[in-house]
């Protein structure tokens, strides 16, 4: 590719730019740990981004009910604490990333800067998750198989199957309900995962970042358009099983977003969302037949946030220059959450907060972190 294009792509997002290793297909990317059976593994998250600012950091692998191998990193105390506290029981937080990113987005700040070890450094038990489509996922091979199958699949199957699995992961691990923390896409998926009833037994809180439950008034010419899709359907289009955004389809396939008319490619996060008509909905089969098939309508039925339960403690911040979480499609949260208690409820507005500001801005901790502390704190 041409460097003139490289820098064309560079543009659409500092994050994307940032994800500096393409990944195979069903390639695995662990961490420098210890694994399961205690062989030495390689580098990964942990090793990279973690341990180097003299945390302690564990890779773990988390298989899902159909199939998918997920990587986690869990940071479970704060910075030198020694063994001073070992053995000492601390509150796990799992924290979700957001769309064509994947967990080290979280930790591209400095230790003072970022969210997990700010979190850390508070006493908090803290597991970054990365779900199916990111570098750090691969698909189970089978020892019977010697080719691993393309595995298609759509924004629901984060839902059902991702997310029950490192909620299950993290419980069965510590045994303790677990505070949720998303941003972007992993709003998304909590949002619609708790408004099934997915996560009563494990959940205890949950803070959304730059939340994503209504597109109705997203106000840039690429987000409408790439609101039609999302990876898993792109997937399906590129003919392979994973979206690979460094990859050569995807490099087209953006590209050509950018060239659509009226469309600004300063904010990649704004291109690949999971809602479509307004509102989250389940996976449209594109046919009413195949629709009823599996849902019994001709539709496919839509998420209803208001069945979160009202006693659910819900965090919730947005910002005023977001052009994928529209302060006006927030709004629209808020009144499916009208009948939530009022106080289990806590809502913050940042007038110049855009999407990014959230996981990357200088002053996030200032401004969002330390109300997400406080809001935890408060959940004790």
């Amino acid at each position: 590719m041409a460097p003139t294009e490289l820098l064309r792509l560079a543009s659409l997002s500092l994050l994307l730019a940032l994800v500096v290793q393409p990944h195979e297909a069903y390639g695995s990317t662990r961490g420098s740990f210890l694994s399961n059976d205690g062989s030495a593994a390689v580098s990964g998250i942990c090793a990279t981004s973690v341990t180097i600012h003299g945390y302690k950091c564990q890779e773990h692998e988390v298989k899902t009910k159909d199939g998918y191998i997920l990587s986690m990193q869990r940071i479970p105390e704060r910075r030198f604490e020694g063994n001073g506290n070992a053995g000492t029981k601390k509150q796990p937080i799992l924290i979700q990333h957001g769309v064509l990113v994947d967990g080290m987005t979280w930790l591209l700040n400095s230790p003072q800067q970022n969210l997990p070890m700010i979190l850390a450094d508070n006493g908090f038990d803290v597991w970054i998750a990365n779900t199916r489509g990111t570098r750090f996922c691969r698909k189970h091979v089978s020892l019977d198989s010697a080719q691993p199958e393309f595995w298609n699949w759509s924004w629901d199957e984060l839902v059902s199957f991702d997310l029950p699995a490192v909620f299950d992961f993290v419980f069965n691990q510590t045994q303790q309900k677990i505070h949720y923390i998303g941003h972007s896409l992993g709003t998304l998926i909590g949002l619609a995962s708790f408004s099934e009833g997915h996560q009563a037994d494990t959940l205890k809180s949950a803070a959304f970042l730059s939340p994503i439950a209504y597109l109705s008034h997203m106000n840039t010419a690429l987000g409408m358009v790439a609101a039609k899709a999302f990876v898993g359907e792109i997937t399906t289009w590129f003919g392979v099983a994973e979206f690979n955004p460094k990859g050569q389809k995807a490099s087209a396939f953006l590209k050509r977003l950018c060239n659509y008319p009226g469309v600004d490619c300063y904010d990649l996060l704004t291109a690949i969302t999971a809602v479509r008509d307004g509102v989250i909905a389940k996976y449209n089969y594109g046919r009413p037949d195949y629709n009823r098939m599996h849902y019994g309508e001709a539709k496919p039925p839509v998420y209803n946030i208001s069945a979160i339960p009202r006693n659910l403690p819900i965090f919730i911040s947005y910002g005023g220059q977001d052009a994928l979480s529209d302060v006006k499609d927030v709004l629209l949260l808020l009144d499916s959450l009208k009948f939530h208690d009022e106080d289990k409820l806590m809502v913050q507005f940042i007038k110049d907060y855009a999407h990014a500001d959230f996981i990357m801005g200088t002053n996030a901790k200032d401004i969002v972190y330390n109300q997400v502390l406080r809001f935890f704190k408060n959940q004790q």
